[in-house]
């Protein structure tokens, strides 16, 4: 039995990956922003799974506070998690963050993994054999100055694109970093049948099960214990390359020294 925790997990591929690991037997714990869907969400899983070992966290990731209000409470409830998935994404909406004006996107995206994940290391370092997974796109931007000093995007597609590259680049980071925590970074496929697609795009390319399966699998296969500090592309169902700014030494230095003293 893994200890698993699915940000971002009361709708879309994040909640069908946390039923299918549900009904494997797993610990599973939810996340979501909203206490009312979150507890519906719990039950419904624990119904349909059979599993009642279903619990979840409450936690807005526009505001940094309430992230790390969520780490607090992770650190309380749970002495040891093998897998974090950092699913929670946000992309077309008319909210706005509640951190520092900074691009809502960029916060939800970027900024609230970053900041959850580093703040439940020992949690994760206690885990067996951990892994993280962490939910790229196939857009990725090079993450400009604007939105690094908290310039608000006004093009949803550039935020976001520039917000995954961000994620990517620290999750190659991150590897380096925790050499005994496998971390993958996985564009789950384009246009997958979710909520957010519909909202962005009115359409869709692919199942949603598409998205969970690899997410399902770059977390407990056996097969991915030797790629950390990877991207896998769905699209392509294999491996791949990310953006270039991916692998530029300076580029991500620059990314991680801001985010430091950003969240600090």
């Amino acid at each position: 039995m893994k200890i698993i925790l699915i940000t971002g997990s009361t709708d879309g591929i994040g909640k069908l990956t946390a039923l299918k690991l549900a009904k494997e037997g797993h610990k599973v714990y939810l996340h979501g922003r909203s206490s009312d869907k979150l507890a519906n969400t719990i039950s419904e899983i624990k119904e349909e799974s059979g599993n009642q070992n279903i619990d979840g966290f409450v936690a807005d990731f526009s505001d940094i506070n309430a992230v790390k209000q969520m780490t607090e409470d992770v650190k309380a409830k749970v002495p040891k998690l093998d897998v974090l998935i950092n699913n929670a994404g946000i992309f077309k909406t008319s909210a706005v963050s509640k951190f520092k004006g900074f691009d809502i996107r960029f916060v939800v995206n970027y900024l609230a993994a970053y900041a959850l994940t580093n703040g439940i290391l020992q949690v994760l370092q206690n885990g067996d054999h951990t892994r993280i997974v962490n939910l790229s796109s196939a857009a990725q931007s090079h993450v400009s100055d604007a939105t690094l000093t908290g310039v608000t995007m006004h093009v949803a597609s550039e935020a976001y694109a520039q917000s995954k590259l961000a994620l990517t680049m620290w999750s190659f980071a991150f590897a380096k970093a925790n050499p005994e925590i496998i971390t993958i970074a996985v564009n789950p496929g384009s246009l997958l049948n979710t909520k957010m697609a519909k909202e962005a795009y009115g359409q869709h390319w692919s199942p949603a099960e598409k998205g969970v399966n690899i997410l399902y699998d770059l977390a407990m296969s056996k097969d991915h214990e030797n790629d950390s500090g990877k991207y896998f592309d769905n699209d392509k169902g294999t491996f791949a390359k990310a953006h270039p700014d991916a692998y530029d030494e300076g580029l991500i230095n620059r990314l991680l020294t801001t985010t430091d003293s950003l969240l600090a």
